[in-house]
């Protein structure tokens, strides 16, 4: 059974997830951060189809960080990424455990007071939908995907735009309210879908100024640094091989 952070904090449960496909230097790290301290929140990695190297680490880690590995290859034999069967396995986990969801990307590194900060929020904020982390470098100068927020605004920003699910959590109320299997099969990425669809639900959407957590980005998918580097190879690429369908 799920179980809440180890502090006196009157909060729903939470389940964490971290998708993974590989990029085993940035996970290791995103994994050593989330689980330093005593923290026996449950902790799944939702592995996509990652070589053995990775793997092979998981497994040798699994009981000193307390993970739970789901591998998405015992469910489907789609070639990754499998996002949208990640999402709906982690809704339903969820919803038996009248729990908030939470998302930590393995290119995110988190402390677990971060982490129990937005549950918090989410506890306060009774029309939360999602509730995520402002996203910086390791100087603290605010990055991608939220380089328009600015430190001027409000500690916690009702944002109109879209979330990123890098270090966010979703509200137990808006799954209930939101059935993911309505999520387009042709797609790759959700956050921006789900962002619209809770507001369009009755929900608002939160960002944490601060409770920041740094990123790298696209250190979960190298692939998109081409994006940078030669950006008519990568918008070719994308649309070719239909990658990143948002």
């Amino acid at each position: 059974m799920a179980t809440s952070f180890t502090n006196d904090l009157d909060m729903k449960k939470l389940i964490v997830i971290t998708p993974i496909k590989d990029s085993l230097e940035t996970l290791r790290h995103t994994i050593d951060t989330l689980r330093s301290g005593a923290n026996t929140t449950p902790y799944y990695i939702f592995d996509d189809f990652s070589n053995e190297e990775t793997i092979g680490w998981l497994n040798e880690n699994q009981e000193k960080y307390q993970l739970k590995i789901v591998h998405l290859s015992d469910y489907t034999s789609h070639p990754s990424p499998n996002y949208r069967l990640t999402l709906n396995m982690a809704r339903k986990m969820a919803l038996e455990e009248g729990a908030h969801l939470a998302i930590i990307e393995s290119d995110v590194i988190a402390q677990p007071e971060t982490l129990e900060a937005l549950v918090e929020l989410t506890e306060q904020l009774p029309d939360a939908g999602l509730v995520g982390s402002v996203t910086t470098d390791s100087y603290g100068n605010i990055n991608f995907p939220y380089s328009y927020v600015k430190k001027s605004m409000p500690e916690v920003y009702q944002t109109p735009r879209s979330m990123s699910f890098c270090c966010t959590v979703l509200s137990n109320d808006l799954m209930k309210a939101f059935d993911f299997a309505e999520l387009d099969s042709s797609r790759d990425w959700y956050d921006v879908y789900i962002t619209k669809r809770a507001r369009q639900l009755g929900f608002n959407n939160y960002i944490s100024l601060k409770n920041p957590v740094i990123h790298k980005p696209h250190g979960s998918r190298p692939w998109k640094m081409l994006k940078y580097k030669n950006p008519i190879l990568y918008y070719l690429k994308k649309f070719t091989q239909k990658r990143d369908r948002i």
